[in-house]
């Protein structure tokens, strides 16, 4: 019979394992060589706001461990979808950035890759999570990788506490589950322990933790980076991209019915965008800040990557557009393969002291030895820099090159003294002075304020997407079995907002804590989703039609002249009319359409019974069941419905008032055109009613 593999290090035998006892062995924080340790969440320090030191073996030991614990997949980012575009800068950066690809009009290669954060390659693509956002610039001065997310500040403020964000987010170890869920009891002991996690926390609860799709979808650079221009000045910057078609997210029940229906959503929205031609685009914008001596911006730390700068004090200024216009070949070549890193940097853009920046400055380049190999992953065809290279770095596993000469070193002689060492075009890191420090694990003191800018975030939100926080809280607090945790949180709720505390409290049945926010009434309507008008360009609608289809065409070139794209929602799967079914009544969903336009009366069911097809006034119901579910999804998640005249019947079975709002009657182009300016608000935000609370 086969033995129980012992769940604890050969160095441990007294460990049973149990859930009650999740310590190791002997209860006390140690290296892998058992040595203790009386500090594992600062990083060693030139000074609290110096650089990190590669002496810290602590860090090494624990950021290297963790880059190799998952094979072949990413510990994070797993789940990725990726396309070909094109950067063209518009020269407003030439005065801030010696880069030649920011120069006005150059044309750069890129390579974008998407991914949540926690699932594995095999979640779904609309689990509420924090989305990668990477760029891989392929410049005349060689690879330039910009790597963010969509979401501007972090977890953490120090790269030495990564490994212990990511344990705690991801499947508890005993059962593997949740996956890629933040709703369960490690996560949110974590974040409610460790209380700088809430700003990132709140975003992940928000409407942005669930995009619509990439292509509706905000980056960040999160870090403050320094730019030099060509006369030496320096100016400390922090990237933004801004999606052409607004930032818009899905509702919960949206999410879930994805997750069932289509749990490749995103990456094939994508996909499908740019295999339309609706090629996705954003623009490129900066805040640039004074490079001072304590690198402070209207009393926000530039070095805490836990801090935003509101555009309201800082604006973004546009410097290029980024469009993705081509779909991977080979997803493993290409989306798989590509290995960004923080420090692939060009002339002009370096980094700063941001204590979670530096570590990634190591942990990037040592995870890819792993993942991909080796040392020689910049050879993979996707990685390849669009320069010649020259640099002396010789064999090691998957070397690709057949290198000639004798001399792999400088200085030499016997190869010519090549290659030839040049100042010109060249990376040259900005001279700093480092002030008079003792080595210290800390942080500076401007690091520990943790909640004022979470509390700025949900004041800037218009009601409905509050009301969305507070049911996103209460829906993942309530799904971790230890009360004490729960009631952690709500106590780092009071000290962010009272109204969100006391709301909930009230959904988990907690006490309401003493109400300690700061008092702050700033607000930064840059960070809320709703409102604004934006181009509607590939919007699905969903067009239902009968078994007959009569005028079919006409339909769908309205939708079509309004810049809109047709999804014909047949009875029956096959074609209709010459024109192909994208969805059957049996397999349409309203969370994969924008809005819904109901071309002709539907036939009943062919099961359809009396008595259970009845409407609210106790009148028979004559639409099939399949319709009036999908237009009931439409109203709930506040999408524009449209039926022509002789449809109008439609919607009293659905229980839908034709003066609604959002509702449309009138003809195909009438109908469509109004659509198209409804849809240009992404939602008709107004049918949202609050949760009684």
């Amino acid at each position: 019979m086969p033995s129980t593999p012992s769940p604890g290090s050969p160095a441990d035998p007294e460990n049973v394992g149990a859930r009650a006892a999740p310590r190791q062995r002997s209860g006390r924080l140690t290296t892998s060589t058992g040595v203790r340790l009386a500090d594992t969440d600062h990083s060693l320090k030139a000074g609290p706001r110096g650089p990190v030191l590669l002496a810290d073996h602590h860090l090494r030991e624990k950021i290297t461990h963790f880059d190799h614990e998952r094979i072949p997949e990413r510990v994070v980012h797993a789940r990725g979808a990726a396309a070909h575009g094109v950067f063209v800068a518009n020269g407003a950066a030439s005065g801030i950035c010696r880069a030649d690809f920011l120069r006005k009009a150059v044309s750069t290669p890129v390579f974008v890759r998407f991914s949540t954060v926690l699932g594995s390659r095999g979640s779904a693509d609309t689990a509420r999570d924090t989305r990668g956002f990477a760029v891989k610039f392929y410049t005349s001065q060689g690879n330039y990788d910009l790597v963010g997310n969509n979401i501007p500040v972090f977890f953490i403020q120090d790269g030495i506490k990564f490994p212990d964000v990511i344990h705690a987010g991801k499947p508890e170890p005993d059962r593997e589950i949740p996956q890629a869920q933040s709703a369960h009891d490690t996560f949110w002991d974590f974040v409610s322990l460790h209380t700088e996690a809430q700003h990132h926390t709140i975003w992940n609860m928000s409407d942005r933790g669930i995009p619509r799709s990439y292509r509706m979808m905000e980056g960040f650079g999160v870090h403050t980076f320094r730019m030099v221009n060509l006369a030496g000045e320096t100016s400390l910057v922090k990237f933004h991209w801004k999606p052409r078609l607004g930032v818009h997210g899905l509702t919960w029940e949206e999410a879930q019915l994805l997750a069932g229906t289509d749990p490749d959503f995103h990456r094939r929205d994508l996909a499908d965008a740019i295999e339309a031609g609706n090629f996705p685009v954003w623009d490129l914008g900066i805040q640039v800040m004074p490079d001072t001596e304590e690198e402070m911006f209207e009393g926000i730390d530039l070095l805490d990557p836990t801090k935003l700068v509101p555009e309201e004090l800082c604006p973004v200024q546009v410097v290029g557009t980024l469009t993705l216009t081509a779909n991977p070949t080979n997803y493993f070549a290409e989306t798989e393969q590509v290995a960004f890193h923080v420090g692939q940097l060009v002339p002009g853009i370096d980094v700063t002291n941001d204590p979670l920046l530096q570590a990634r400055l190591f942990s990037y380049v040592d995870t890819q030895l792993t993942r991909l190999g080796g040392p020689n992953f910049n050879q993979l065809p996707i990685n390849r820099p669009h320069v010649s290279v020259d640099d002396l770095l010789r064999d090691g596993m998957h070397q690709q090159n057949v290198h000639t000469g004798v001399a792999a070193y400088l200085p030499n002689s016997l190869d010519g003294g090549c290659p030839f060492r040049v100042a010109e075009d060249s990376f040259i890191d900005v001279p700093q002075q480092l002030p008079a420090a003792r080595r210290v694990r800390a942080n500076p003191v401007s690091f520990a304020d943790h909640h004022s800018q979470p509390a700025m975030f949900f004041r800037s939100l218009t009601p409905v997407e509050r009301d969305h926080v507070v049911g996103a809280y209460t829906f993942e607090l309530a799904h971790c079995a230890d009360s004490e945790i729960r009631s952690h949180q709500v106590d780092q709720l009071a000290l962010i907002d009272t109204d969100l505390a006391a709301a909930v409290a009230a959904g988990l049945g907690l006490p309401m804590p003493e109400a300690r926010p700061d008092g702050s009434d700033l607000v930064s309507p840059a960070l809320s989703m709703a409102g604004g008008s934006w181009p509607v360009t590939g919007r699905a609608v969903g067009v239902v039609v009968d078994d007959e289809g009569a005028g079919l065409g006409t339909v769908l070139d309205a939708v079509r002249s309004a810049g809109l794209r047709p999804v014909l929602i047949a009875p029956n799967a096959g074609e209709l009319n010459g024109q192909a079914a994208d969805r059957s009544y049996a397999t349409a969903v309203s969370a994969e359409l924008d809005a819904v336009l109901v071309a002709w009366p539907t036939p009943p069911a062919p099961d359809a019974r009396p008595g259970l097809d009845a409407k609210a006034d106790g009148s028979e119901a004559t639409t099939d069941p399949r319709v009036r579910k999908l237009l009931g999804e439409a109203w709930r998640h506040a999408k524009p419905i449209a039926v022509l005249p002789e449809a109008a019947p439609v919607l009293s079975d659905a229980g839908i008032v034709a003066e609604g709002v959002g509702v449309l009657v009138g003809d195909a182009a009438a109908v469509a055109a109004g659509l198209a300016d409804l849809l240009a608000r992404h939602r008709v935000w107004e049918r949202f009613e609050p949760v009684p609370r």
